[in-house]
């Protein structure tokens, strides 16, 4: 009899088949997706076909229904009598029965000039008798013998309609006169706007004339070239309508988007005025009817699926029997494996602390190293210089010179307080901060650098706002900090043809920030990081310990700040230092 017997999947293998088995799921949806997609596209198109086809007989029929009555009333004998100057009020009164007979909303004439002479309205307020339309264009074209089509916002109305137009003539055939109807079409909008689809006509000039949406109603779908915009204006089509771009583009052939919504777009021409009809389908709509397409056929396939797993779980119950002993085995084993792991990520853990201490001891090393060398570097100089200072106190000097003794005196202490700090440098003194300016803080550090950058022919440039910048902290030690980076920029500059040296201090809200820029020769490949090591530097033998990055990081560290370095785009260095504001000055 035949056994069934699990395979031993491992962890990486069972994640590679469930990726596996979530992507060639993803494929085979996506691939459903498109076809359905496809596949409604095609539908919906077809059926917009079919309802572009009834939109265009309707509008098509609605122009055609008076085609014909301007051609009558033009040999209409009371017209041409009319025309010639006779009798208008009988003109006027038969008019007006045309009118209401045939649902229109004007019939006029008009003579040469193109002033009204006779109107069906001739009794309402909005009279078209005594208006000159002159300037219209369906006008012109009937004074040139031919038939006047026009679109346009009634000037005296003010409601638009469709206007068509016939010359009158005389038994000489000369021209008398102008017959012309108006033809309202806002019916046929309501009607578009009833139904709840999106419909619009535009004409040549790409301006919707006629919508299902008001909103779009004169809008331009492209750019009207301004000597179109110049005759439309003429011809007062539009009345005061600004003719603003409507929100639209075409998306290849058979789509479009209209104020960032994405339609199949069927157009058909209208021949007669040589309008465009424009039938749009939210692509929504058919991206609905293939996401249920896919959720249906994936519904289908799960149930299948679900056949199938029943089957195999029986047949996979049958041989679990069989392997009950294997499965102790292998739960013995995954507990030797769970302790196993928590053996290992005691063992990880005390590995890290073990690391951090090693890390936290070899910084400590490092910080003693960079003091006592500091210390014994600056301690005799420092010493020597005190001793000559003395002497030359105590010594007879040329009148003048005292004050210059007595500074250097300053400067000789201020050294001494600094390598007395280093030798603390390991263990900062947070307990001496106190509220600190960083504008009084940068006046000190300048006359400790004034007398370099003199002759070293830097130009020092400052940005600083008006008022104080207070901090928390030790300003000797911030002092320390400018000096360093001020140093290493002038030492940077030594060889540069431009000399500049910008400061900024800057409030920002929560922090301060002081930016000391440069036109040296920058920081080259080497990082920040780097730099900041103990006994690091970029110069020449001789030139430098390497410890001004270290000290002035370890400072502003203290001051719980942050210092940054890149190179300028110009050439040069930029180093910047934040450093959070008081409370009280936050809370200001």
């Amino acid at each position: 009899m035949a056994t069934w017997t699990l395979p031993r999947l491992t962890r990486p293998r069972l994640g590679a088949w469930l990726i596996l088995a979530v992507a060639i799921f993803a494929g085979v949806t996506a691939i459903l997706f498109e076809v359905s997609l496809g596949y409604f596209q095609s539908l919906e198109l077809q059926r917009s076909q079919g309802r572009v086809t009834l939109y265009r007989s309707t509008l098509i029929s609605a122009l055609d229904r008076y085609q014909h009555l301007p051609y009558v009333l033009a040999r209409d004998p009371y017209v041409i009598d009319a025309a010639r100057g006779g009798d208008r009020e009988v003109l006027n009164r038969r008019l007006k029965d045309f009118a209401e007979q045939a649902a229109l909303d004007a019939i006029y004439l008009m003579d040469r000039t193109g002033l009204t002479v006779s109107a069906s309205n001739y009794d309402e307020p909005q009279t078209f008798l005594g208006q000159n339309y002159g300037f219209r264009p369906y006008f012109q074209s009937a004074m040139r013998g031919d038939r006047g089509q026009f679109f346009g916002i009634g000037a005296t109305t003010l409601r638009p309609g469709f206007f068509i137009a016939e010359p009158v003539r005389d038994s000489d055939g000369r021209i008398r006169g102008v017959i012309a109807l108006k033809l309202d079409l806002t019916g046929l909008e309501t009607a578009w706007n009833r139904g709840g689809e999106n419909v619009f006509v535009s004409n040549p000039d790409g301006v919707v004339v006629l919508s299902s949406d008001p909103a779009w109603r004169y809008k331009a779908l492209e750019a009207i070239p301004d000597t179109r915009r110049s005759a439309i204006r003429n011809g007062r089509q539009f009345g005061n309508e600004p003719l603003t771009a409507l929100h639209w583009r075409p998306d290849g052939p058979d789509f479009a988007v209209l104020n960032d919504t994405r339609f199949l777009h069927v157009t058909a021409g209208i021949p007669a005025p040589q309008w465009t009809l424009h039938f749009l389908v939210d692509e929504r709509e058919v991206l609905v009817q293939a996401w249920f397409s896919v959720i249906a056929a994936t519904i289908v396939a799960a149930l299948i699926l679900a056949i199938g797993l029943y089957v195999r779980a029986r047949r996979i119950r049958a041989a679990l029997h069989a392997s009950q002993a294997a499965r102790r085995k292998l739960r013995l084993a995954n507990m030797d494996l769970a302790r196993e792991i928590e053996d290992r990520k005691a063992a990880e853990q005390r590995l890290e602390t073990a690391r951090s201490e090693l890390a936290r001891t070899s910084k400590l090393a490092a910080l003693g190293q960079l003091a006592a060398s500091v210390t014994h570097e600056l301690g005799q100089p420092i010493a020597a210089m005190k001793n000559y200072l003395a002497a030359a106190e105590m010594a007879p000097r040329p009148e003048g010179q005292g004050r210059i003794i007595e500074r250097l005196t300053g400067i000789v202490a201020r050294m001494e307080k600094l390598t007395a700090q280093l030798r603390f440098f390991a263990q900062p003194s947070a307990d001496r901060f106190s509220e600190t300016d960083l504008i009084a803080v940068w006046r000190g550090a300048q006359e400790l650098i004034a007398a370099d950058a003199r002759i070293a022919g830097i130009d020092i440039v400052e940005q600083m706002p008006p008022g104080p910048i207070p901090v928390h902290g030790d300003r000797l030690r911030l002092e320390q900090v400018f000096v360093n980076l001020v140093r290493n920029a002038i030492l940077a500059m030594a060889d540069s043809a431009t000399k500049t040296l910008t400061v900024t201090i800057a409030d920002e809200g929560r922090d301060t920030r002081v930016v000391i820029a440069d036109t040296g020769c920058g920081l080259g490949d080497a990082s920040l990081e780097d730099l900041q090591e103990p006994f690091v530097t970029t110069r020449a033998s001789g030139d430098g310990m390497g410890l001004g990055l270290a000290i002035s990081a370890e400072i502003v560290k203290e001051h719980g700040g942050t210092l940054a370095a890149r190179n300028r785009e110009g050439g040069g260095a930029e180093f910047a230092v934040c450093f959070p504001l008081m409370a009280e000055e936050r809370a200001a």
